[in-house]
């Protein structure tokens, strides 16, 4: 396997360096061979190569099965300054589906216990134009009282991020998908996305299917979400349901993510690179290593690696062991442990 590492921005060269270690170990326990590349982006890609996402970057991860990008610092990027953007990675190598696990921890505070959602998000459409356009914007303001905005939905971006969900939820013990759009309304735009997933489910007889209004499901999460088991949307919709369902478990830092393409998939962590807490190696590793975690599992099916699969399995029995055992946990889990600590106690747990 050739796998790349992208720290990223802020506390993003804090967390993924644990991700990192977790994942050494767990190849080390079954033996999976992995060479390992690191290539800068964000900041750092700026820094060396005018650029936050080089060239030699994007031409290294060409080559790789997948890799680990740690959180960008875009918000406090300089303005105005088309070199300092949000790397356009998804887009760049087509990244359709985001895969958000919502999985709650007895001994964690959250709002509901014994939640276990896989939310499937479309990356490459809706209204967010970085990923719909190859140049200029779907918005426009053609004077100071209107703007007008586009949305994109095609049938092949709908099509493979419900054939993505059903997989998913076919090695899931409840299987069961819940499509989320707004058909009766957006007719065309959500009717496309509904009409796919509804082709998709004729294929999986053995996968329980149902649709739901966006704005029902928003409430029924927060209100019963056990009731819920794979969740498949379109882009804009996903991005506002995954972070209801990192609420319902305990917040961002319990929210991994895979971006997953074709041939390559991208472990990416959906909170943010908190400057305001770098550098005191405070910040919660969970999710960046449950991501780390998720690239291992996607990379074993997508390759037929049992190795990479039983690695995937002893980083979420080690994790889910550290966070049962409470003795080292971050601050913003109830604990009292760093960064470095908490991973390694999880890189430890694989080799017992």
């Amino acid at each position: 396997m050739k796998i790349g590492i992208l720290l990223g921005d802020d506390i993003g060269l804090e967390v993924v360096p644990e991700c990192v270690k977790v994942m050494k170990a767990a190849a080390a326990r079954t033996g999976l061979a992995v060479d390992w590349h690191e290539f800068p982006i964000g900041k750092a890609g700026h820094e060396a190569h005018g650029t936050t996402l080089p060239k030699v970057t994007e031409d290294g991860l060409r080559g790789m099965d997948g890799w680990i990008m740690g959180p960008i610092g875009h918000n406090a990027y300089p303005r105005n300054d088309p070199t300092w953007v949000m790397p356009p990675v998804r887009k760049k190598f087509d990244l359709f589906a985001a895969l958000r696990p919502s999985l709650s921890h007895p001994n964690i505070a959250s709002i509901h216990k014994n939640v276990d959602i896989a939310f499937f998000r479309e990356l490459t459409e809706g209204m967010l134009y970085s990923e719909t356009v190859v140049a200029g914007a779907p918005e426009f303001r053609p004077n100071d009282d209107i703007t007008v905005a586009m949305r994109v939905i095609t049938r092949k971006g709908s099509n493979r991020v419900a054939r993505e969900a059903f997989e998913m939820a076919r090695t899931r013990p409840r299987r069961k998908v819940t499509a989320a759009h707004k058909e009766p309304v957006y007719r065309l735009a959500c009717g496309m996305f509904a009409e796919e997933c509804r082709k998709v489910a004729k294929e999986y007889p053995d996968v329980e299917f149902e649709e739901m209004m966006i704005d029902s499901i928003a409430m029924k999460l927060v209100a019963d979400p056990r009731r819920f088991d794979v969740v498949v949307t379109t882009n804009q919709f996903g991005d506002i349901l995954t972070d209801i369902g990192a609420g319902l478990v305990g917040g961002l830092g319990l929210a991994p993510g895979l971006c997953i393409g074709e041939k390559q998939a991208m472990a990416q962590a959906t909170h943010g690179s908190a400057p305001d807490i770098f550098g005191q190696n405070i910040a919660n590793p969970y999710a960046m290593i449950v991501s780390g975690q998720m690239l291992l599992g996607w990379l074993g099916r997508k390759h037929k690696e049992p190795k990479a699969s039983t690695a995937a399995d002893l980083i979420q029995k080690a994790v889910t062991r550290t966070i049962a055992e409470a003795k080292h946990l971050t601050k913003d889990l109830g604990g009292k442990a760093s960064t470095a600590q908490m991973g390694d106690a999880i890189a430890t747990a694989i080799s017992q």
